[in-house]
């Protein structure tokens, strides 16, 4: 086996660790990128992306069943006919939980950022504000002006 060497290892192909490799990379990096998942192949994996929520057997509803075998997810959006088979499976990596947190995972390339069609709109100033000005939660601790950079250098990537 040939030995290999990396300046840096990035664990997981999601958004974040996505976004790492591409930074890393470009700045000369050798980088390993690891992801537990498959890979999504356009077109022939998108096997309901065409289908409407009448298509399908119970109205894209979750059953039963669904909702057994994965409790974390059905407290949420994610638990649908839809997208069974992009999560991953609760019973083989069950989620530990102290304290709930709906952080729902997806185990391939491209992490959840596929599942929300890559989308992600830009906030506004008025965002980062709405808590304090309306004495609500809590406030956040960063404003606009303090993302705008990124945004704007993010915003210019292809999707």
């Amino acid at each position: 086996m040939t030995e290999r060497h990396y300046d840096a290892i990035v664990v997981g192909s999601g958004i974040s660790g996505g976004w790492a490799a591409k930074e890393l990379t470009e700045k000369g990096l050798k980088v390993l990128l690891l992801e537990r998942g498959r890979n999504i192949e356009h077109i022939k994996d998108y096997k309901n992306a065409d289908k409407e929520a009448w298509d399908y057997p119970h109205r894209d509803q979750p059953t039963q069943e669904m909702k057994e075998k994965f409790p974390v997810l059905k407290r949420d959006y994610p638990l649908n006919e839809s997208t069974m088979g992009m999560w991953a499976d609760e019973q083989d990596n069950p989620y530990i939980e102290e304290k709930r947190f709906d952080w729902f995972r997806g185990y391939h390339v491209g992490g959840r950022s596929l599942l929300w069609g890559r989308q992600s709109y830009r906030w506004s100033p008025m965002d980062f504000e709405a808590n304090l000005r309306e004495g609500v939660a809590i406030d956040w601790p960063i404003r606009y002006e303090d993302m705008a950079p990124g945004t704007t250098m993010s915003s210019a990537l292809p999707a």
